[in-house]
């Protein structure tokens, strides 16, 4: 199971801190597993491997890495054109807030 904290949260800043990363810059995804640290690109492969249906995105990993990072940056950018941005954030169930770390 993930635990999520934003970079900017207090926690977020304490992890940041522990694992001696810049504490200011936020524009990426950053997973803590397993005792190492991804981002970008391998960061969401990791996850999404974890995820039921999704194990084949594993696979992407023999892709080099500017060139998924070439793509994340791409998705990063333009996800709000794409997918949508709603004016207000939902309020996440118990079992949803569960999985934040604050």
């Amino acid at each position: 199971m993930f635990r999520f904290a934003s970079l900017q949260s207090a926690a977020g800043q304490k992890i940041l801190q522990e694992l001696h990363l810049p504490h200011d810059h936020f524009n990426s995804f950053t997973l803590y597993h397993e005792g190492k640290i991804y981002t970008r690109s391998d960061a969401a492969l990791r996850v999404l491997a974890q995820l039921k249906g999704w194990k084949w995105t594993s696979a992407l990993g023999i892709i080099p890495g500017f060139i998924r990072n070439a793509v994340y940056n791409l998705i990063a950018r333009n996800r709000y054109r794409w997918f949508g941005k709603k004016d207000e954030c939902m309020i996440p169930t118990p079992e949803l807030r569960s999985r934040f770390l604050e």
